[in-house]
């Protein structure tokens, strides 16, 4: 009997030892955050608790870098979402773990079993395990230190793989950040410093450049846990003809005769308040924030580009429904609850770009995320400055008068909606500039003039209003509708009446590739006709390589800085050369639907292609890329105290200005397009299937309309020698890039086969010793072609005058 009274009593005082303390008593002596998760803060330790409750319900788990590296070609960028997922909270005895759900793959059913099936198939994700320190009514206090100094958004990794060095995470240096971490009755934000420090010593130049020491890089990453939407918001199926961004999950409960993988759109949620007038005031209007430290006159630009879409939604049937309005100083641009356009500060001139957080399950977008990037603005101040010339007497030019202020003021507007657009669901639109600037979802060129006395205009060099097609995206995602069966049959009705106004969309994949296949679907082109508009931006290129000279910069300024003017004129014909490439071997074609009545494909003309070919063509010839002599006499070397940068052209001649090097680039972004593996495949089949221009025609223009010209001399025939080499290493290593089909490289060989042939003849005859050595050098590369090694054109040259990712 003592034996079992002692047992009872050890065993009572186990059980007692498994008892947690009460979550107050372990917490009286922190800092305590009331709010979604209630938060708790030990100041002596540094140490952050918390407060858990509601096991197994659903929450949206995001994160955020609001304090970044300010490195375009890193892409840490303030503001930068590191996206949201479901997570939910699951207690197994004192651990407690954080699930992320596996919502790929679902079964939309209410049949529990077949729910089951589905979740026992695929794997879910435990982020993070946390143990169990005190309790209090269902709620557990968890210590969240380590889960918060981590490097949740693989900052590392990044940097390793971009070789800017071996960074790892120093716990040591790192803390919670109070200053940014607050709580909410429905979301949760907490931010942490975070610094990582170089284990090697080897640091590459991107991070050398923007960094104090780069030996410890300090950042900010946001936590934010948020309540997720209710389940009223309404989705909508997604439709490749209406531009936005679609969500896919695969749902097995398909009966097997329907598409197993499921589409709805990106949106925001938005309702009249009288759903039954053909215009309403919404229930809760959009409302986006400008990041309030953007300075004028950029402020008032920003503000007025991003407010064009309350246009788009007054079509689709709401009153004043989107708003934009500067962040007021209170507010915290980390916050889920603020829609940001954020003015972001890099060290070079990068991208602007759109992103979201939205709800997994339903593609509603919860916070549209723009980065507008600072120093872009200054390439257009930069490109309008070459056009005009404008510093007659070398003095600054007053603002209020200032031509290449206005311009750069008026891309400001473009870029604000264009980045929006993407954060209100909307994919890029690259055929609107064929259609009279129908979206500001294009990527737009500026549009340039000369005026009755040929004079170069800037005054409508981009649009300032909301595109028609942007009303009817708009319109088809967001308006609303008493039915599903009404919806249905409307939301046809809309894009089948944009079709039938020639209104159209193209996208990304089909316009950027080097390769690429539609004629009317680029990047910073302009113009129905792209043929007759290169005419004209060439027109405008001369000009401007006309008047170029010392009234293009500034009193004071180093001479050698007219080379960073004089870029992005002598390239001013680039983007619009691409655009007239996809002519060739291209094919026009649209998103059709079976029974949509659109029409699906349709071969260009060889008389349209040989047009093409041919003003591309010109653009080779020794006359257009030769730059005048008076510029070449007017650039130094770089002095003292400025560096060389990427922006500028590339140099075989040391310090000294190089004269043929800005030819090279020229036919060579021509030949990488007119000879793209893509392209040289389709002639080959376009030329048998449709009567379209055929390989062998392109190569026979090729050939005869440089080695078969006549010689000329100078730097003009400096500059044909290298074409008739760039040429060359086109051909050859076409003869051996396995991306070519059979047919093509056959047709290949033989052209040099019979160029070969010429050439031996022409070094026979050859009297000057430059072109007997052009010819014998041509004979001796000949000779190895698995040495020729062609450009690579990933990027565009330096000096987009407007874009985003």
């Amino acid at each position: 009997m003592r034996f079992l009274l002692l047992l009872l009593l050890t065993g009572s005082s186990v059980f007692a030892q498994d008892t947690l303390p009460a979550i107050s008593d372990k917490v009286k002596n922190m800092q305590s955050m009331p709010g979604f998760v209630p938060m708790h803060y030990e100041t002596s330790s540094g140490k952050v608790y918390l407060e858990i409750s509601h096991f197994g319900e659903e929450i949206l788990y995001t994160l955020s870098l609001p304090m970044a590296l300010g490195s375009n070609d890193i892409g840490l960028d303030r503001g930068l979402q590191g996206g949201g997922r479901i997570v939910k909270f699951e207690k197994v005895g004192r651990k407690i773990l954080l699930n992320q759900p596996n919502y790929d793959y679902r079964a939309v059913t209410t049949d529990a079993a077949e729910k089951r099936a589905v979740l026992q198939s695929f794997a879910s994700s435990n982020l993070w395990g946390f143990t169990a320190i005190a309790e209090s009514n269902g709620a557990v206090l968890v210590e969240a230190t380590d889960f918060l100094l981590r490097d949740a958004m693989q900052i590392a990794s990044k940097l390793r793989k971009q070789q800017q060095g071996s960074y790892a995470l120093e716990k040591s240096r790192s803390y919670l950040f109070k200053e940014r971490t607050k709580n909410f009755p429905k979301n949760t934000e907490i931010e942490v410093s975070l610094t990582f420090i170089n284990s090697d010593g080897t640091t590459g130049g991107n991070v050398n450049s923007v960094t104090p020491s780069p030996e410890a890089i300090t950042l900010h990453v946001h936590h934010g846990f948020i309540e997720l939407p209710d389940n009223k918001y309404q989705t909508r199926v997604f439709d490749p003809r209406s531009s936005f961004i679609p969500v896919s999950f695969y749902d097995y409960s398909t009966p097997v005769s329907e598409p197993l993988e499921k589409k709805f759109i990106y949106r925001h949620r938005l309702q009249k308040k009288n759903p039954m007038a053909e215009k309403s005031e919404a229930i809760e209007p959009i409302v986006y924030y400008l990041d309030n430290g953007t300075p004028e006159p950029i402020r008032s630009a920003l503000l007025d580009g991003a407010r064009w879409w309350n246009q788009a939604f007054e079509a689709a049937g709401f009153i004043n429904a989107f708003q934009v309005e500067v962040l007021p100083d209170t507010a915290d641009p980390m916050d889920i609850r603020y829609n940001m356009i954020n003015w972001v500060h890099r060290s070079t001139r990068g991208w602007s770009y759109g992103a979201s957080v939205s709800d997994p399950r339903t593609g509603e977008i919860i916070k549209g995320n723009v980065s507008l990037g600072s120093l872009r603005v200054r390439q257009d101040y930069l490109i309008a400055q070459g056009l005009l010339a404008p510093f007659e007497s070398g003095q600054p030019l007053d603002s209020a008068k200032d031509p290449m202020l206005k311009l750069a003021l008026q891309r400001l507007r473009q870029l604000s909606a264009h980045e929006v657009g993407h954060t209100l669901g909307l994919m890029h639109n690259y055929i609107a500039s064929t259609n009279n600037r129908a979206s500001v979802m294009d990527y737009p060129h500026p549009t340039v003039r000369l005026d009755s006395a040929g004079n170069i205009d800037l005054s409508d060099a981009y649009d300032q209003k909301i595109g028609d097609w942007d009303k009817v995206a708009i319109n088809w995602g967001y308006r609303e509708y008493a039915n599903q069966a009404t919806e249905e049959k409307a939301l046809q009705t809309i894009l089948r009446q944009a079709a039938d106004r020639g209104l159209r969309f193209i996208s990304d994949r089909d316009a950027r590739a080097p390769g690429g296949l539609h004629p009317d679907a680029h990047l910073w082109d302009n113009g129905k006709n792209p043929v007759e508009e290169l005419k004209t931006v060439i027109q405008i290129r001369e000009k401007a390589l006309r008047q170029f000279g010392v009234r293009n910069i500034r009193n004071g300024m180093p001479m050698a800085m007219l080379e960073d003017v004089l870029v992005p004129v002598y390239f001013y014909h680039r983007y619009q050369v691409e655009a007239v490439a996809k002519i060739v071997g291209g094919m026009d074609y649209n998103y059709a639907l079976r029974g949509d009545g659109q029409m699906v494909t349709t071969p260009i003309p060889r008389s349209v292609q040989e047009n093409a070919l041919n003003a591309l063509l010109d653009v080779m010839e020794p006359s257009a890329l030769k730059l005048p002599e008076s510029i070449l006499a007017m650039i130094p070397p770089r002095p003292a105290g400025y560096d060389y940068s990427k922006e500028l052209f590339d140099k075989k001649t040391g310090l000294g200005f190089d004269a043929l090097s800005p030819g090279e680039a020229v036919t060579d972004l021509v030949l990488s397009f007119l000879l793209h593996p893509e392209r040289v495949n389709r002639l080959t089949q376009y030329g048998v299937t449709t009567n379209g221009l055929t390989l062998d025609a392109l190569l026979t223009s090729l050939i005869n309309r440089n080695f078969e010209a006549d010689r000329q001399t100078g730097i003009n025939g400096l500059l044909q020698q290298q074409n008739e080499q760039l040429i060359l290493t086109y051909l050859m290593a076409a003869t051996l890039d396995n991306k070519m089909n059979f047919a093509a490289r056959a047709i290949v060989k033989n052209h040099l086969t019979a160029l070969k042939k010429d050439i031996e003849k022409k070094a026979k005859r050859a009297d000057a010793p430059l072109w007997k050595g052009h010819y014998e050098l041509a004979l001796q590369r000949m000779e190895k072609p698995e040495e020729a090694k062609t450009s690579v054109h990933a990027e565009a040259p330096p000096g987009s005058p407007i874009g985003c990712e």
